[in-house]
């Protein structure tokens, strides 16, 4: 009886423990490779949260007109281990970020790479190409 006792909590456990990694996306899903953007524009907002952090900016699209874009990076912990903390970026900052395009067509990328304008500081997002 404590055995199977022992393998229903085992059981249990394990469930749990696989929940947080069911409710991640993939970069697959939500972004397409083969659609590189490179935008340059005043940060709106920079919001640092988990599981993804992300950047807005105001800048111009292909058609010239000024449109907000919002960048996911990485986490909180992974970007810390990159240089980041939640102060690296504030409104109005000027940065060039290097991504890859939604699929569905939205004004949003998943960043690789963000350079700050006033100080030429490269920071890697940590983005999750390929997963």
């Amino acid at each position: 009886m404590k055995i199977k006792v022992l393998v229903v909590l085992v059981g249990i456990g394990v469930l749990l423990a696989a929940r947080p990694v069911v409710a991640h996306h993939s970069f697959v899903a939500e972004f397409d490779a083969n659609k590189p953007v490179k935008l340059t524009g005043a940060v709106t907002k920079f919001e640092w949260t988990n599981p993804h952090a992300w950047i807005y900016i105001d800048a111009k699209d292909e058609t010239g007109q000024v449109a907000n874009w919002g960048f996911e990076l990485a986490g909180a912990s992974g970007l810390m281990r990159s240089g980041w903390n939640r102060f690296s970026l504030k409104a109005g900052d000027v940065v060039t970020i290097e991504g890859t395009r939604a699929k569905n067509g939205s004004n949003n990328a998943n960043a690789q790479t963000v350079i700050v304008a006033s100080t030429g500081q490269k920071l890697f997002a940590g983005a999750n190409q390929g997963q």
